[in-house]
């Protein structure tokens, strides 16, 4: 169950971004849900050479929850553990204990962030929006996880002729 944190916006928040990532919705899949049951070959598979994968996508994730984190705490709390920012390289020798790993680093960067969002006082922090935003932001990318997914395995509906 959420932590109450006694401010109706914060739950309201913390509330929305649960359900983007882990937590049962209305809208259906989630970040976390959208990667559960991948290996580490169907994260890495990509439509064109020009397009992001799943195992991208995934890094780019937990890259903004350590972004927010870092805004929200005035720029405390250490560094990402991956050089860059954004958009990263994948391991040279990808296998399926790196995707593991990497999957664990979104989970571990989503629970940090949740836990600096609980400590928050409303009234000295100007930018709810951010907890907002990245709530959307992990919403964006499960959907496209879930094309991806599904153009993987063949689910594309062919058009009418």
């Amino acid at each position: 169950m959420a932590k109450k944190v006694n401010d109706p916006r914060l739950d309201l928040l913390l509330v929305f971004y649960d359900q983007a990532f882990d937590k049962k919705a209305w809208h259906g899949p989630t970040l976390r849900g959208s990667i559960r049951g991948l290996n580490y070959k169907e994260a890495l598979w990509r439509p064109t050479p020009n397009h992001h994968n799943i195992w991208e996508l995934v890094l780019h994730a937990a890259y903004w929850k350590y972004a927010v984190r870092r805004r929200i705490t005035h720029g405390k709390k250490g560094m990402f553990v991956m050089e860059g920012s954004n958009w990263f390289e994948l391991p040279a020798r990808p296998s399926a204990a790196a995707w593991k790993k990497d999957v664990a680093m979104l989970d571990e960067y989503h629970r940090g962030l949740r836990h600096e969002i609980e400590k928050l006082d409303p009234a000295k922090f100007r930018r709810l929006d951010m907890i907002y935003g990245i709530a959307s932001h992990d919403l964006y990318h499960a959907g496209q996880i879930q094309l991806l997914k599904r153009l993987l395995r063949g689910g594309v509906v062919k058009a009418a002729a």
